[in-house]
C-alpha cells in the first residue's frame, strides 16, 4: 500500500460525528457490563450512572472547548503536551491507545459471548477472528466509510433502545404479565430495597459504570477529520446529558421494572436475559442482534480512536514516524494494522481464559479511562489559566460552571482510582496501571529525543497567531497588543 506523510482526510460530516456521539454511549458497557453493575448496587446503580454521567459531561465540555480552539489529530494527547508538558502528552496519548486496546479486547470478548447465544457449541475465538478482519478492512478503506458504518450501526442501536423503552413502558403501564412476572416500579424496591447492598455496593459499581462511558472522548479525536469542527463538536458534546438519561437511566429503570434485578445474571447480555425470561416471542433474538451490532460499533470506534491518537503521537515525535504516514485515501493505515495485532491478543485470551477475561479487562480499562479523563481536565484547567493570564481571546465553546464543576470532576476521578484499589476484585487494575505509567515514564526518558521533548505547536482558531510552547509566542502576543 502506498503511503505518504499527507494529512488526514476530513471526511466526517456533522451527521457522522453526531451519531458517533450517540453510539459511544451505547456499547458493551451498557449491553453487557451493566449486569455486573446491577449485581453490585441493585437499583441504586441508577444513581451511580447519573453521578458518573455528570462527571463525563464536564470532561466532554472541557475537551470540546479545547477541540474547537485547537482542532487537531490526536486531540487530547496534543493538548496535554501543549499545556502540561511533553511527558504528560506522551503518557496521555499512549495511555489512551492502551485504553482503546484493552476496551477493544473487552468488546470482542462480549461479541463472542453474544454470538454464543445462537451458536453455543462454536469456539468463541473463531467469531473474534472473523470480526477483527472484517473491521480492519473497513478502517483501511477511508474515514468516510468508517463514518457511514458507524452511522448505520448507531441508528440500529438507537431505534432498538427507543423501541425497548416504549414497549417496556407499555408493559408496565398496562400491567401486562409475561413469564410469570408482574411488571411495575415496585421491582425497584421490592428485592432488598433501592440500595440493597448499601452505599458500599453503589461505590463498587463505579468501576463498571465508568467503563461503560469509556470511549466517549473519541469525539475529540474526530476534530482532525471533521469537515466543520466548530459546528460538529459542540453539537455532539451537548448530547451527553440526554444520552446518559435516555440510554442508561431510563433504559435500566424500565428493565429493572420488568424483571427482578436480583435475577439478572452475568452470563450474556442482561437485555437478552430479561426479554428471554419474560417469554416475549422473538424479542431475545432481536435484542441479541442489536447487542452484536453494538459490539461491532464499539470495536470499530476503538480501532479508529487508537489509530488517530497514534497518528498524533507520531506528529509530536512520541511514536515511530511511520505511524504518521497515511494511505492514498487519507487513512493512517499502519496504526490500523497495529490495532489489528492487538485485537488478536483477544483471540488468545478468549481461547485460554474465556470465563474470567471480561472483569479483569474492564477494571484495567477503567484505570486507563480515568487517567485520560483526568489529563483532559487538567489540560483544560491549564488552558483556562493561560487564557486569563495572557488576556487571550475567549473560547467559542466555553465549559460551564467554571471552575467549580471542573474541580468536582477531578475529585470524582480521584475517587474512582481510590475505589479500584479498595475493592479486591478490581485491585489488579491499580497494579497494572501503576506499572504501565512507570513503563511510559522510562520509555519517554530513554527514547524520546529532540523535538519530542518540546511542547507541540497548536493553531489557535480564535487567534491569527499560532500557540506554541509557553514563552515562545507570548512575546509575539504582547508585542501585538
Amino acid at each position: 500500500m502506498q503511503s505518504s506523510p499527507a494529512a488526514l482526510s476530513r471526511g466526517l460530516n456533522v451527521r457522522h460525528i453526531r451519531f458517533m456521539a450517540l453510539g459511544s454511549a451505547i456499547g458493551t458497557g451498557l449491553f453487557y457490563g451493566s449486569a455486573s453493575a446491577i449485581q453490585a448496587a441493585g437499583p441504586a446503580v441508577l444513581i451511580a450512572y447519573m453521578i458518573a454521567g455528570a462527571a463525563v459531561f464536564m470532561v466532554m465540555r472541557s475537551l470540546g472547548e479545547m477541540a474547537v480552539r485547537h482542532p487537531v489529530a490526536g486531540s487530547f494527547s496534543q493538548y496535554a503536551g501543549r499545556y502540561l508538558g511533553p511527558l504528560a502528552g506522551f503518557v496521555t496519548g499512549w495511555t489512551y491507545v492502551f485504553e482503546m486496546a484493552i476496551v477493544a479486547i473487552a468488546d470482542v470478548t462480549a461479541f463472542s459471548i453474544y454470538v454464543g447465544f445462537w451458536f453455543p457449541d462454536t469456539p468463541r475465538w473463531i467469531w473474534i477472528l472473523a470480526v477483527i478482519f472484517f473491521l480492519t478492512g473497513v478502517n483501511l478503506l477511508s474515514v468516510k466509510v468508517f463514518g457511514e458504518l458507524e452511522f448505520w450501526f448507531t441508528l440500529v442501536k438507537v431505534l432498538a433502545i427507543g423501541a425497548m423503552i416504549v414497549g417496556g413502558a407499555a408493559l408496565i403501564v398496562f400491567g401486562i404479565q409475561l413469564g410469570g412476572q408482574q411488571p411495575g416500579l415496585g421491582h425497584l424496591v421490592d428485592h432488598g430495597g433501592f440500595m440493597p447492598n448499601g452505599f458500599g455496593g453503589m461505590l463498587a459499581a463505579f468501576s463498571v459504570v465508568v467503563f461503560a462511558f469509556g470511549g466517549v472522548e473519541t469525539i475529540g479525536v474526530t476534530a482532525g477529520e471533521a469537515s466543520d469542527p466548530k459546528r460538529a463538536i459542540p453539537q455532539a458534546v451537548n448530547t451527553v446529558p440526554v444520552r446518559v438519561l435516555l440510554f442508561y437511566v431510563l433504559t435500566l429503570t424500565v428493565l429493572m421494572s420488568l424483571f427482578p434485578w436480583s435475577e439478572v445474571g452475568s452470563n450474556g447480555s442482561p437485555f437478552v436475559q430479561i426479554f428471554d425470561g419474560l417469554g416475549v416471542p422473538g424479542a431475545a433474538n432481536v435484542l441479541n442482534a442489536v447487542v452484536i451490532t453494538a459490539a461491532l460499533s464499539s470495536i470499530n470506534s476503538d480501532i479508529f480512536g487508537a489509530g488517530r491518537v497514534l497518528f498524533g503521537l507520531a506528529q509530536q515525535g512520541h511514536a515511530p514516524s511511520s505511524f504518521g504516514k497515511v494511505s492514498k485515501r487519507g487513512v493512517p493505515w499502519l496504526t490500523v494494522v497495529v490495532m489489528t495485532g492487538v485485537l488478536l491478543v483477544g483471540v488468545v485470551l478468549n481461547a485460554v481464559i474465556p470465563e474470567d477475561v471480561f472483569l479483569v479487562i474492564a477494571s484495567i480499562a477503567t484505570f486507563a479511562t480515568v487517567w485520560v479523563w483526568a489529563m483532559i481536565l487538567a489540560s483544560h484547567v491549564a488552558m483556562k489559566r493561560e487564557i486569563r493570564k495572557y488576556a487571550l481571546a475567549p473560547s467559542e465553546f466555553p465549559s460551564p460552571l467554571w471552575p467549580a464543576a471542573s474541580i468536582a470532576a477531578i475529585a470524582f476521578m480521584a475517587l474512582v482510582i481510590g475505589l479500584l484499589g479498595w475493592f479486591e476484585e478490581t485491585r489488579v487494575a491499580l497494579v497494572v496501571g501503576a506499572a504501565w505509567l512507570a513503563l511510559l515514564w522510562g520509555a519517554f526518558a530513554l527514547w524520546v529525543r529532540g523535538d519530542g521533548r518540546r511542547r507541540p505547536a497548536l493553531r489557535d482558531e480564535t487567534s491569527p497567531l499560532p500557540v506554541v510552547a509557553a514563552g515562545e509566542v507570548r512575546e509575539e502576543v504582547g508585542s501585538g497588543r
